[in-house]
């Protein structure tokens, strides 16, 4: 995906081409698979761009119509902020395992529910527009850690 995308989308809607807009796609095209605050995005996207002013209120405004138009999902990790990230062109989703110990987030790229989109629109005649699936768990750098605090601690006796 990439700003043409943008370019185009905007241009269906009537919308301004500016250049915060470009950049607040162009960031989330560069980082994708990853899922940022608002108030993140401002910080990287200043930082990145120090000539070019932004205000949050445009990072706001900004991510809320690229939800509307399609082109970003805003999602809830459940750790009490909105996160953003770029959807895939395809429309293909992708669901979130959660580690429940250290809470990081991985992205598990097969959508595993389309098969059961396509029941519900069969037996239900509801239309599925989208969907989230988040999996809750303990990743493997901290089950490891787990293991490693349960084993008994050997002692060493010096002879």
């Amino acid at each position: 995906m990439s700003n043409e995308r943008l370019r185009g989308e905007l241009k269906k809607q009537n919308l301004r081409i500016t250049s915060q807009r470009e950049n607040i796609f162009s960031f989330l095209v560069e980082h994708k698979g990853e899922h940022f605050t608002p108030d993140e995005l401002y910080k990287a996207i200043s930082r990145k761009n120090s000539r070019t002013h932004i205000s949050k209120a445009t990072i706001y405004r900004t991510l809320e119509m690229l939800v509307k138009m399609g082109l970003i999902s805003k999602i809830d990790l459940d750790d009490g902020f909105e996160r953003y990230e770029l959807k895939e062109e395809s429309g293909h989703q992708h669901h979130h395992l959660i580690c429940t110990v250290c809470g990081k987030v991985y992205q598990l790229d097969d959508d595993l529910l389309d098969d059961l989109e396509k029941i519900i629109e069969e037996r239900t005649g509801f239309k599925v527009k989208d969907h989230q699936l988040k999996i809750y768990g303990i990743c493997p750098e901290c089950l490891a850690n787990e293991e490693n605090e349960l084993k008994p601690k050997l002692k060493v006796s010096k002879k």
